[in-house]
C-alpha cells in the first residue's frame, strides 16, 4: 500500500549506499535515518509549536468547558471562539504526526525488504529464496536472507551482521558469539527510547491542572521503552539500528526544541 513512498526512499537509501554510505549498510541506514528526520524537522517543530499554544490556553479550555457543560451547543461555539482569538488549530498538534506516519512506515518496509525497495528485485525474490539452502535462511525475513546469502550488501557493520535477528537463546549465543554482541542493540534501542520520552515529558511543562496527560506521559515512559525491547527481538538488527539512530536524532532535535522553539516562546511571554 506505501509503495509509492518505499520504492523512492528505497532507491535513495541505495545511492547513499553506493556514495556517502561507502557500501556499508550500517552506515547507509544512519545517514538515511539522519537525511530524512532532518527533512521531517519543520513538522516536527509545527507540531510542538502548536501543542505548545494548545497548553497556554488549557486553563481558559477548561473554564469554559466547566460553564457550559450542559449547553453543547453554546460550549463548542465558546471553544471555536477561543481557538480563533488565539490564533490556534486543535489539529495541528496531530496533522504533522499523521503526515510523519506512512512516511515512517514507508521506511521500515524499505529497511526490511532491501532486494525489492533496494535492489528492485521484487519480482525475482522468489526464484532467488529457491536457490538457498533451508538452514541458510532467516525465518521470517526472506530478503535479508538472500542480501546475506548472496551477499549483495555489505551487511557488516562493527563487526555486527545487520540481518540477524537479536535473540536470548542460550544455545545461539554459544554456537555463536556474534549474538551475544547483538544484545547491545535492543538494550541502545529501549534505553535511547527511554531517554527521547524524558525529555519529551520534561519539555511539556504540564502543571497540575494536566494531572492526566502527565499521568499518560509518565506510563508512556515505561511502555515505550519496553516495547521497543521486545520488538528489537522480533526484528533483524538493521531494524533496531534504524530505530537507534533515530532515537539519537530525536534526542538532539529535542534538546534543539527546548532551547529554540520552547524557550523563545517563555520570554515572549
Amino acid at each position: 500500500m506505501l509503495d509509492f513512498i518505499s520504492k523512492p526512499l528505497g532507491q535513495f537509501m541505495y545511492f547513499i549506499y553506493n556514495t556517502v554510505g561507502l557500501h556499508n549498510y550500517g552506515l547507509a541506514i544512519i545517514i538515511f535515518t539522519i537525511i530524512v528526520r532532518l527533512l521531517m524537522l519543520p513538522l516536527t517543530v509545527k507540531q510542538y509549536r502548536s501543542n505548545a499554544k494548545l497548553q497556554e490556553i488549557q486553563p481558559q479550555l477548561q473554564e469554559i468547558q466547566k460553564r457550559y457543560k450542559n449547553d453543547k451547543e453554546k460550549l463548542n461555539a465558546e471553544m471555536v471562539k477561543l481557538y480563533q482569538e488565539n490564533n490556534v488549530n486543535p489539529a495541528g498538534g496531530c496533522l504533522p504526526l499523521l503526515i510523519q506516519m506512512p512516511i515512517l512506515f514507508a521506511l521500515w518496509g524499505v529497511i526490511s525488504r532491501p532486494v525489492t525497495y533496494m535492489l528492485g528485485k521484487g519480482s525475482e525474490v522468489q526464484a532467488l529464496l529457491a536457490a538457498i539452502p533451508e538452514e541458510s535462511r532467516i525465518r521470517g525475513y526472506d530478503e535479508l536472507s538472500i542480501i546475506i546469502y548472496n551477499k549483495l550488501l555489505n551487511m557488516n557493520f562493527l563487526g555486527l551482521t545487520l540481518g540477524l535477528v537479536p535473540t536470548l537463546d542460550i544455545k545461539k549465543i554459544i554456537a555463536e558469539p556474534q549474538y551475544a554482541a547483538l544484545l547491545l542493540i535492543p538494550l541502545l534501542a529501549s534505553g535511547l527510547t527511554y531517554l527521547s520520552s524524558k525529555l519529551a515529558m520534561a519539555s511539556s511543562n504540564t502543571g497540575a491542572e494536566n494531572a492526566g496527560a502527565n499521568q499518560m506521559g509518565n506510563s508512556m515512559m515505561i511502555v515505550g521503552p519496553l516495547m521497543t525491547l521486545f520488538f528489537s527481538f522480533q526484528f533483524p538488527a538493521g531494524l533496531g539500528l534504524y530505530w537507534i539512530a533515530g532515537s539519537v536524532i530525536q534526542i538532539l532535535q529535542q534538546l534543539y526544541i527546548n532551547k529554540h522553539v520552547l524557550k523563545k516562546k517563555e520570554v515572549a511571554k
